[in-house]
């Protein structure tokens, strides 16, 4: 077991999710003896960092990172890296040349079991994630040595209204106060402004949101007929764009509509749940009424506007998505699932591998057996209670994440060799 010190370690933090939660993080490492510093890419990294002795601005272009970064490594004898999302360019390169010095690299994202776990891994995450190469046979091996359940989650952390706060609060940062970082160049394809202002017009519309959600919902839930769900992602998001084999949602929304008109009998409706996040970016609801169209079902095929899954997943006949998270709702409650994309849960004992149109007409189930021994050994590993957003969030993560960074063994190492610390059991609020 680590002793819990950070003496003598040197952590370089680098992106991390909107709001505090990278503060906070390095704030606490410090309190272990170690030293902390942080690069900041544009003026929304440099508002959330509130100890200005430890930020180190970045003011040159994309090109010129490599080379700053490696410098930086030297001078301030950096043995550990923070970063969240290892995809985008700047944090892809730092992996890179972080890997081939030895560095130990930690990696965050939202978690394999949202929304009441986030992701702590080594290395890498999604489809860079140690997961990819495990099969269920090597942690069902592992969890022999643990006798714990899987612990429940909580009611619910509040993070979704915070994460659009933060976000919209990070883009105006950027947006206005961005003169000494005029070589950044957003990860994504979006302009700063227009990524504000989506974000904004997702804050003022959320009460339109919010009924139009409400009716197409009890449209369906009183509709009598049986339905399979489809679960969306955003376009931009890393793990569509890095780890699957389409370039755009629309692209894969018609596959998924042709599949059904092909395969799904008569009675059967298609059902497109989009992400809590949608912004509209990607023009998808039209684009799924377009393919309805074409496909001559669109008296068949609903959306459904972001919003909580649970109510739509518990009359689901199966459900389909690119690589979304969200999935593990779906394996959890035994509803057949049809994956694209590399995904850590796309494991043969529980997701189908049956052509699209054959899926919607005869669905293979999933083995359930199989998939509790993954869920309670991501629970018992990478997967920590929390979140990024909300301050009750936070401060339940910020309860066990540091002491695993300090540990010498990853999380799935530590559960190998028996030193992983004991993990929280969540109080159920009801």
């Amino acid at each position: 077991m680590s002793n819990a010190t950070g003496e003598k370690r040197v952590f370089l933090f680098l992106q991390g999710p909107h709001g505090p939660f990278f503060h906070r993080l390095g704030a606490m490492l410090r309190k272990t003896g170690a030293d902390v510093w942080r690069v900041g890419f544009n003026a929304g990294d440099r508002a959330f960092w509130f100890h200005p002795k430890s930020y180190i601005p970045f003011r040159g272009t994309p090109d010129d990172w490599r080379a700053t970064f490696v410098a930086l490594l030297s001078e301030k004898h950096v043995t550990d890296i923070v970063l969240y999302g290892d995809v985008r360019r700047i944090h892809a390169e730092a992996v890179e040349e972080a890997k081939r010095r030895g560095l130990t690299v930690h990696v965050f994202e939202e978690g394999y079991m949202r929304p009441y776990w986030v992701t702590y891994e080594r290395g890498g995450s999604n489809g860079h994630s140690r997961l990819m190469q495990m099969s269920i046979a090597d942690m069902q091996k592992t969890l022999a040595l643990s006798d714990m359940e899987a612990p429940l989650p909580p009611a619910h952390w509040g993070d979704m209204r915070h994460h659009i706060f933060y976000g919209a609060l990070y883009h105006w940062f950027v947006m206005f106060r961005n003169g000494d970082y005029r070589n950044f160049q957003p990860h994504r394809s979006l302009t700063v402004m227009q990524e504000f202002m989506l974000y904004l017009k997702r804050l003022l519309l959320m009460p339109a949101s919010w009924v139009d959600r409400v009716i197409a919902t009890q449209r369906i839930r009183l509709g009598g007929f049986p339905y399979h769900l489809c679960l969306m992602q955003l376009e931009h998001d890393s793990s569509f764009q890095k780890h699957s084999p389409f370039n755009t949602m629309p692209e894969f929304l018609d596959m998924v509509v042709q599949g059904f008109a092909d395969g799904a009998p008569g009675h059967h409706h298609l059902v497109f749940k989009a992400h809590p996040l949608e912004d509209g970016r990607s023009h998808v609801r039209r684009a799924i009424r377009e393919a309805a169209h074409k496909y001559g079902v669109k008296d068949r095929v609903h959306y459904v506007r972001g919003g909580k899954l649970a109510q739509l997943l518990n009359d689901a006949r199966t459900a389909v998505t690119v690589n979304s998270t969200a999935a593990q709702q779906v394996l959890w409650r035994g509803i057949p699932l049809k994956v694209f994309g590399d995904a850590v849960y796309a494991k043969p004992e529980f997701v189908s591998t049956q052509a699209l149109p054959e899926f919607f007409a005869t669905p293979s189930r999933p083995n359930m057996h199989a998939y509790k021994d993954y869920r309670r050994y991501l629970l018992e590993t990478s997967q920590l209670p929390g979140g990024f957003y909300s301050a009750r969030g936070r401060r339940q993560l910020l309860r066990q994440v540091v002491d695993m960074m300090l540990a010498p063994d990853d999380p799935y190492d530590a559960l190998r060799r028996g030193t992983a610390a004991p993990r929280q059991q969540l109080r159920v609020v009801h």
